[in-house]
């Protein structure tokens, strides 16, 4: 009968630095791994849109990039960052329009996109919008 009480009494506490330290490695490799799992699903086809395309005023302050890198401001080429963030501020004062919308190639670099947006915004652009077109569309274009 004491060895029974002796026995109850040994395993009245439990012990949680194993299940700690396994927690911890188990926290440690999901941190690590997610990244990696995350960018392979990350599946981008960029230019089209399923959502209807808004309509478009006349007055838009429009940027195009062209597969090329070269950077169009309302379809006159623009020499430099300099250049483009004049023009954009000079077209926000002139039509008082505070949108930019930009329209990029679907082969033009991400970095020339994110500058556009960067100097658009320092030019105090209200809004960015980027510029699809509808997948229905895009359909009828390829089959000409």
């Amino acid at each position: 009968m004491l060895k029974k009480r002796e026995r109850e009494s040994l395993i009245t506490q439990i012990n949680i630095t194993p299940l700690t330290d396994v927690m911890l490695v188990l926290l440690i490799i999901f941190m690590v791994a997610t990244p990696f799992i995350m960018q392979g699903n990350i599946d981008i086809n960029l230019p089209s849109a399923r959502a209807p395309a808004e309509a478009v005023q006349d007055k838009n302050i429009i940027i195009s990039i062209t597969s090329d890198g070269f950077i169009y401001l309302n379809g006159r080429q623009a020499k430099d960052d300099e250049s483009l963030l004049s023009g954009i501020r000079e077209e926000m004062s002139k039509t008082g329009v505070t949108t930019v919308i930009i329209e990029g190639d679907r082969m033009a670099f991400h970095g020339e996109m994110v500058k556009a947006m960067s100097l658009a915004r320092e030019a105090g652009a209200e809004k960015l919008a980027i510029s699809t077109i509808p997948d229905e569309e895009k359909e009828r274009l390829i089959k000409r």
